[in-house]
């Protein structure tokens, strides 16, 4: 089952988190429309301002592979046990913009596994994105 994929490959890679300043460690997995899966975690920096979020990360890590469109996104944030449920920050909410459709799924995750899932029209209504700067 995708979301149990997904899921698994975050849980995993949440370990990797670098998060010395925030204490917050967050993955992000995500399915490019190839079927493949793109995994992120945040990077801390002392300048705050410069911190790389798990999910810009894994879209960074799609666009390496040439890939351009996210077929779904699973969020893990906090600690392992802590219960804390975490969605994307809105800075990543316009990102997975990019490259989402209104109909995408986002798994809202706590370590017990998937607690929500929304669509990103849902996380994002009325988003600005490429269409809107398309020329008529």
């Amino acid at each position: 089952m995708l979301e149990t994929q997904l899921f698994d490959a975050a849980k995993r890679v949440r370990l990797n988190a670098y998060v010395p300043y925030s204490n917050f460690p967050v993955a992000c997995a995500i399915q490019s429309e190839s079927g493949k899966i793109y995994l992120g975690v945040n990077v801390d920096n002392a300048s705050y301002p410069e911190t790389a979020c798990a999910e810009a990360n894994a879209i960074g890590a799609m666009i390496s592979a040439g890939e351009r469109q996210v077929k779904a996104v699973l969020v893990l944030g906090g600690h392992p046990g802590s219960g804390v449920l975490c969605t994307p920050c809105g800075g990543c909410r316009q990102r997975l913009g990019e490259f989402s459709q209104s109909d995408t799924p986002v798994y809202v995750c706590s370590d017990e596994g998937v607690q929500e899932v929304v669509t990103f029209g849902e996380l994002l209504p009325r988003a600005f994105g490429p269409s809107n700067l398309e020329q008529k």
